[in-house]
């Protein structure tokens, strides 16, 4: 069962609904914007020079994507309606996205990118509507296993950059800048206290970048060369709505990589709930959809000014776990500079200027954590065998194909070369699995019933058939009887006061399903949404001392009658998930 704790070792400073000093959110806002806008720059560039496409375009798209990114960063933090995560969750053009963006515009041109990018994130929108049908497939083992892939993933392209200097340059000079950024970060981070914690990485990064300097490997003439205010030379490259071979053939594959980047988003969504907080809390589903709604705007928004597509970016969850600060303050704050950096072409030269090795040892510390946090979801979520297999299989396959050492010659002609990223070809064994799991799965039993009270008999002959054909004993059925009478009486209670007496709880529907599960007894009740987690609530009173109130003993019922309860909530539906195993001999 999920329980809450005591506060973190590392400790939490400010969560996301506290209000931190204005110059301490501005500085997180712009150390994060320091380590995210140059890949938030490039991979456009990449993209357009890969393809063959025009200076003009190559300074529009660059424009474009940074805009788009500071917009949807902010709309993650502030939550508007059912979009954004209401967590800090950086925003920027999506890696994955790079090999099929090349092959839009050298097959289609611009203008064929820019309508792909927006049919396919209509795709978003319905996953985020619908995030509840899925929550069997896209679990915290996938969603972890994805997370600790994105090192995997990105790491090649990071240790690239660690030689990333001009000819000429002296054999130390890009050694010693990576040692110093890294040694002051980590120095300051494992050893520090108070506020000076916050900043370790951009003191590093300013140590690191000193270094550099001395060896003159700071690019000062490109700062000089900028201009202090422009737009970009190019146009807006408008829509193809030809709708011919080019769009049929390539929307499969962009379909599929905006999946890839909702089950990262997914894992985002529920990595920074874990960092954000003082205490554990159970996993707010609803902050998961909206994190995916708002990533769908990102990329409908890209679409529509003809760049590169977006998605969250995990640094923001390593550098959350490493300053302690989770206000979405910081999250509003790195949107604005984002969005003053794109017309502002000397302050985007100022971060573009900083060397390779400098922001390869600076990144390579937040992807440490990152795996960290990819691994520790996979181990909450309870790590059974099942679990262990689908994570270690998924991710060393991931690891296979970054590293091109499972059959290349064949891997290579799969969709364009898709399955070569590691996240993407992992985190599609790990869904693959966890299907396979769920359809050899023993037979769900269900039935429906009216949300209400009136539905317990119903309920209880239900659940009586299904303990005879799973030839448990008397106890057993009395104990399923209990526990569902339990869940369904919290529920009831958690939905009242929705509307006048909970009228609309009695208009709803409440499906019910009951499988076998090691020797015991899943239940899971499928019911309108409630305002408070029953996790959450849980655990609190497993801190206090004996003697609750009357309306909390159903739950102190539950928690004696079940072996574990989950409660995952989302905007269209709640879901409580309770395990009752069977009793002991001579117990009931």
């Amino acid at each position: 069962m999920t329980t809450g704790g005591s506060e973190r070792p590392g400790g939490v400073r400010y969560q996301p609904d506290e209000r931190p000093p204005i110059l301490l959110s501005g500085g997180l806002g712009l150390q994060l914007a320091i380590l995210c806008i140059a890949g938030v720059a490039l991979a456009p560039a990449i993209v357009v020079r890969a393809a063959g496409g025009s200076e003009s375009y190559l300074t529009w798209a660059v424009f474009a994507a940074v805009l788009v990114s500071g917009v949807s960063t902010v709309l993650q933090a502030r939550r508007i309606g059912r979009i954004g995560a209401g967590y800090v969750l950086v925003m920027g053009t999506s890696g994955a996205f790079i090999a099929i963006c090349v092959a839009a515009i050298a097959q289609g041109g611009p203008a064929m990118l820019a309508t792909l990018v927006v049919i396919s994130s209509l795709f978003q929108f319905l996953l985020a509507w619908r995030l509840s049908l899925l929550r069997r497939i896209l679990t915290p083992t996938v969603a972890g296993t994805v997370i600790m892939l994105i090192p995997v993933t990105v790491m090649p392209i990071v240790f690239g950059m660690l030689s990333q200097v001009p000819e000429g340059s002296p054999a130390l000079a890009a050694p010693l800048s990576a040692l110093v950024t890294a040694l002051v970060i980590a120095a300051i981070a494992l050893k520090a206290t108070g506020a000076l914690r916050l900043w370790a990485p951009v003191i590093g990064i300013v140590a690191g970048c000193g270094v550099a300097g001395y060896f003159g490997l700071y690019e000062v003439e490109r700062i000089a060369n900028a201009a202090w205010v422009g737009l970009p030379e190019g146009a807006w490259p408008g829509f193809d709505l030809d709708f011919g071979p080019v769009f049929w053939g390539l929307l499969p594959a962009f379909v599929f990589v905006t999946l890839v980047g909702a089950i990262e988003t997914v894992g985002d969504g529920v990595a920074i709930q874990r960092v954000s907080w003082r205490k554990p809390r159970a996993v707010d589903f609803r902050a998961v959809q909206g994190a995916v709604g708002a990533d769908g705007v990102g990329n409908l928004l890209s679409g529509l000014m003809g760049t590169v597509p977006n998605t969250t970016y995990s640094t923001s969850i390593s550098v959350t776990a490493l300053t302690g600060v989770g206000a979405r303050s910081v999250g509003i704050a790195l949107g604005i500079v984002f969005v003053a950096v794109a017309f502002i072409p000397k302050a985007l030269a100022v971060v573009m200027a900083i060397p390779g090795p400098v922001a390869a040892a600076y990144i390579t510390v937040l992807l440490g954590l990152l795996f960290v946090v990819g691994m520790r979801i996979v181990v909450q979520d309870g790590l059974d065998y099942r679990k262990g297999l689908i994570a270690g299989i998924s991710f060393w396959i991931g690891v296979g194909l970054q590293n091109g050492v499972i059959f290349p010659e064949h891997v290579s002609g799969i969709a364009g070369g898709l399955l070569e990223n590691g996240m993407t070809g992992g985190g599609l064994v790990a869904i693959l699995l966890t299907l396979f799991v769920e359809l050899t799965s023993p037979r769900r039993r269900r039935m429906q019933a009216p949300f209400e009270v009136a539905s317990l008999p119903e309920i209880r002959a239900f659940l009586e058939r299904f303990a005879s054909r799973s030839g448990w004993s008397a106890a057993m059925a009395q104990r399923l009887d209990a526990a569902a009478e339990e869940a369904l009486l919290t529920l009831l209670r958690e939905g009242e006061g929705e509307e006048e007496g909970g009228a609309a709880a009695r208009k709803r529907r409440l499906l019910l399903t009951a499988h076998r599960e090691g020797g015991g007894a899943v239940l899971e009740f499928i019911a309108a949404p409630g305002d408070d987690n029953l996790e959450d609530r849980i655990a609190v009173m497993s801190e206090q001392a004996d003697g609750a109130p009357e309306h909390e003993v159903s739950l102190r019922l539950l928690r004696h009658l079940a072996s574990s309860v989950r409660h995952q909530q989302y905007h269209d539906t709640d879901i409580v998930t309770i395990r009752v195993d069977t009793p002991a001999p001579g117990r009931s």
